[in-house]
Order: structure tokens, then C-alpha cells, then sequence
């Protein structure tokens, strides 16, 4: 009998990550996590990390990184991930400026993905973050979820 892998949730920052040479050990790292690490688990992302690839003005780029998360499975933005995106928003955990953030977080909250994995510092990859996200979660009954970065997992 197989084993059901553990989910993570990839941001879209994984896969630009993969392909931008400016930050090299980054990259490096990423390249690595996708190679090594993602093996044991099942990659997924959602409609809005697809729409923010889409959105990628380089072609090339965005051909590349459309190419990568091909076969990923994908899940959907819906009315239940924004309700529990507009109380991470409301709770400060987001500012409304970075709501796509809140919203990506929600998404893997409410499809019971374990991991979520970002390339964001700024407001992902954080103690804080990681402990306000959870707190709302669990007075909304949701479980809890790790917000690391990709040599993490």
C-alpha cells in the first residue's frame, strides 16, 4: 500500500525563485528543494499562484515557470479561502496592500496542506506570521499550518 505524501503548498516566489539568477544560492537552493526534497512530498499550487505566473511580463520567464509547475495539482481560490483571507486581513496579520499573500495562505489552510512554502521574508517566512496565521486558524477550527522556506522542508 502507498503512502499518502504530506502536501506543500508552493507560493509563487518557488518557482521565480527557480529561474532568477540574481540571487545565485537561492536559487541554487531552490533548485534543490525542487530536485531533492519535493520528491517526498505532493507539490501543490493554486489558481492564483498560476494567474501571478501568467501575469509575468518576460515570456521566456513565464514559459519556464508555466513549464515547471505543469502536473502540480491545483486548487481553488474560493468563497471559504477569502472569508478566512479577510480575517488574517482584519487581524493585521496582512495589510490589505498584500492581500494576494493573505489569500495564498487561506487557500492552503482551508485544503488542509501541511506546509506552505515562500521565498517571502518580508511577510511570509516569519515567527509572527506563523503564529497569528495559526492562532486565527484555530479559533476558525482549521489546523495548523508551517510557513517556512524551501531547504526548510
Amino acid at each position: 500500500m502507498e503512502m499518502t505524501k504530506e502536501k506543500v503548498y508552493l507560493d509563487t516566489t518557488v518557482p521565480s525563485v527557480y529561474y532568477d539568477t540574481r540571487t545565485p544560492e537561492r536559487q541554487r537552493l531552490t533548485v534543490q528543494f525542487w530536485h531533492d526534497s519535493l520528491s517526498e512530498f505532493q507539490g501543490v499550487v493554486s489558481s492564483i499562484v498560476l494567474q501571478e505566473i501568467r501575469d509575468t511580463p518576460n515570456s521566456e520567464r513565464r514559459a519556464q515557470m508555466e513549464n515547471l509547475v505543469k502536473g502540480l495539482e491545483e486548487l481553488t481560490f474560493d468563497e471559504e479561502a477569502n472569508v478566512l483571507a479577510q480575517e488574517y486581513m482584519r487581524n493585521g496579520v496582512f495589510p490589505e496592500k498584500y492581500a494576494s499573500d493573505a489569500n495564498h495562505v487561506a487557500i492552503a489552510v482551508t485544503n488542509n496542506i501541511g506546509y506552505f512554502c515562500s521565498w517571502n521574508f518580508r511577510h511570509m517566512v516569519k515567527v509572527k506570521t506563523r503564529r497569528e496565521v495559526n492562532r486565527i486558524n484555530e479559533l476558525r477550527g482549521y489546523g495548523t499550518i508551517e510557513i517556512i522556506a524551501p531547504p526548510e522542508l
